[in-house]
This record gives structure tokens, sequence and C-alpha cells, in this order.
């Protein structure tokens, strides 16, 4: 099984988040499951064992793990360990407007064929709401490690028992991970439902969206976030005057996304957010990403994980793996931490819907991270501690 343990019992009070993903019975599901499967199989004799909702899945989507048992026209029983990616029910307020499921399983499935990157293997994909009541797609289980998220690993967990030299070896890998998702060829050829449209770069594409994004999770209460609008206007006022070239960019860049054999990466996952767009877009993100966990991790006085994944070192590191210069980081740290607050700003809404927390009087405080963007906008923020 995937392990996404953490030493919850060291945890400072607040550390964890409460955030409600789905209501959706098990016992429901695995009979609409069953049945499916049945479908796709070509057989009656299906039989879906140990179905389970980790505790620890993602903010946005909803994780399913089980056991499939079958066999067809007589033949020897067959078995699998597979995962359900599920989109969110409509009453679950869900994070994204939408969920396009069929894109992600047309770009793992890209990535598995032309790109020398591990991603797991995916088995079917289901647009329709029928089966189950939403959209859904169906992927081999892998065993691995994998950081959390809530609470973030830099708290605690397995890779605070690695030491300083296999750290360094984790992130070097895992640094080279991407280089090795931005050196597919032709990904607008092979993914062009991610191609921008003619004459449009692939960063405004991505920016447009993000502002079209921010402006949805405003709709039902019309809510104006300060810092949010501030960064918005930052980034036009910074936009890079010769971005890189576009590649395919993960979208969702972070650790907390591979799973890992010791300190060897062993499955990409979580492509809902893959783009064309410049290869900066994914390093400002990893490194943000990590960063932001850290100064959560300070603010509660534990250590984290500070010599890990600094900016100057991920930097080198690509660099070496890509054999390319990045360009404009300051730009794409900003907006890193502008696109990481809408979604943080939608769900903590949705955690004041189900009774979790209490609204805000700041808007700000919508944002988990708004002190760090706030910082970032007028340039007293410090990437490299002293």
């Amino acid at each position: 099984m995937t392990d996404r343990s953490t030493h919850d019992s060291a945890l400072p009070e607040g550390a964890r988040t409460n955030i409600t993903t789905s209501r959706r019975g098990l016992e429901e599901l695995q009979a609409s499951l069953t049945a499916w499967l049945a479908d796709q199989l070509g057989t009656d004799d299906v039989q879906v064992r140990n179905l389970s909702r980790p505790g620890q899945s993602g903010m946005s989507s909803v994780t399913v793990l089980f056991d499939l048992e079958w066999s067809a026209d007589g033949a020897s029983r067959r078995t699998a360990e597979l995962v359900a990616r599920l989109a969110p029910e409509a009453t679950a307020v869900p994070v994204f407007p939408a969920y396009d499921l069929q894109r992600q399983f047309d770009v793992i499935t890209a990535v598995s064929r032309h790109g020398d990157v591990p991603v797991p293997r995916v088995r079917w994909v289901e647009n329709s709401g029928e089966p189950l009541g939403v959209p859904f797609l169906v992927m081999d289980r892998l065993t691995g490690s994998v950081p959390v998220d809530n609470p973030p690993y830099v708290f605690g967990g397995w890779l605070h028992e690695l030491d300083a030299a296999e750290r360094r070896d984790l992130q070097a890998r895992t640094v080279d991970v991407l280089a090795r998702i931005h050196e597919i060829e032709d990904p607008a050829g092979r993914l062009p439902a991610l191609a921008p449209a003619d004459g449009e770069s692939g960063l405004r594409r991505h920016f447009e969206n993000e502002r079209r994004y921010y402006e949805w999770t405003r709709g039902q209460d019309g809510l104006r976030i300060p810092v949010l609008e501030r960064a918005f206007d930052w980034c036009e006022a910074h936009w890079p005057a010769d971005p890189s070239p576009d590649v395919l960019c993960w979208g969702d860049a972070r650790i907390g996304n591979i799973m890992y054999d010791g300190v060897a990466p062993v499955a990409v996952l979580d492509w809902e957010l893959a783009a064309l767009a410049p290869r900066e877009l994914d390093l400002g993100w990893f490194i943000f990403f990590h960063r932001m966990f850290q100064d959560i991790a300070e603010l509660f006085s534990m250590p984290g994980l500070p010599e890990m994944f600094t900016r100057a070192d991920v930097v080198a590191q690509y660099e070496r793996s890509a054999g390319v210069e990045l360009r404009d980081l300051d730009f794409y740290l900003v907006y890193a931490a502008l696109r990481h607050g809408i979604v943080m700003s939608r769900i903590e809404r949705r955690r004041i819907q189900f009774g979790e927390v209490s609204a805000h009087e700041n808007p700000d405080e919508y944002v988990l991270h708004h002190s760090m963007l706030a910082r970032l906008i007028d340039g007293s923020y410090e990437w490299e501690k002293q």
C-alpha cells in the first residue's frame, strides 16, 4: 500500500487541517463499481474487495483503493490492486470548476509512451457520471512512500528518518524527474487538448485561466481577496519579456505527488493540472511548495527540513540535469504563490461551509500563506536564509 504516514502524536495542535472531500458511502460505491467493472471485463464473475478511502488523500479529487478479482471464459482467476480517482460530488463544494479525467488519462498515457518518467498504468476512464455519480479513472496501485500534505511532511515521517546523504540523493533524483518530464518531445502534437490557440503563448493562456478560476471562486460570496488581486497586478507588471519555450509541464510539481521506493521516485502522480507552458512554471511551484511547508513548520517552532529543496540547490540541480538556464524565476515563484492562494481560498470556503472553521473577518486570511505572498509581492521575502 501507499505509505502516507507521519508522526501525528508529535504534532502541535492545529498542524492538521480537517478537510471534507466526500460524503459518499463505501458500500454503495462498491456495488456500483463492481457492476461497472463487470461491463468493462465482459464477465459477471467480478469481486471488489478491501475498498477503502485513504484518510490523507488529495484535497480536490477523491481517491479510493480496492482489490479486484475476476475470471472470464472459464479461465483462471486474475487479481489486480487498483486505485480509482473520482471527481468530487457537487455537494462536496469542488475545488475546481471542472475535472477533465479524460485529459488526465491522455496525459499519463502520453508520458508513459513518450517519456522516461515513471507513472502508474491507467486502465480505464469513465467520463459519464452514470455508473458512480461522477466521472472517474482507474489505474494500477503501486507500492511505495509518499510525503504527506496534511499535516505537511516537514513535520515528521519517513523523510526525517533519512540521513543527510540520502536526502541529497532523493533531492537530486526528484529534480531530475522534472527535467525528464520537460524533455518529452512534441507535447502539443501528442496532447493537442493542451495546446494554446494560434498566436497565444502557453504562459498567457495559463495566466488567464487562473484569472477566470479566481473569479469562479468568488461566484457565491462575491468576496474579493486583496492579496490575490495585488499578486495578479504584480505579475502583469513583471511579465517575462522573453519566456522560455513551452514544454509539457506537470502542473502540480511537488514531492507530495511522487511515490518513492527508498530515495528513488517510482511513480509521478496527479496530472490534473498538466499544461503546455515554460518549464519555470513547474520549477516555481516546486520550490514554492516546499518552502511554504517549511515556513509553516517554523511557525509551529519545529525544525522541518530546511536543508532540502532550497531555491539555489533546485535551480543548480535542474540546470545540470536539463542543460538549460532557467529564466525569470522570481516571476514564477510569485505566480506559484498566487495560484496556490486561489486554491486555498476555495478550500477555506469549503471548510467554512462544512462547519470546520468560521468565516474570516480579514479576506486575506482565506489564503493560508497570505503573509508569505504579501512579502513576495513587496520584495521583502528572503529565499536563502542566512
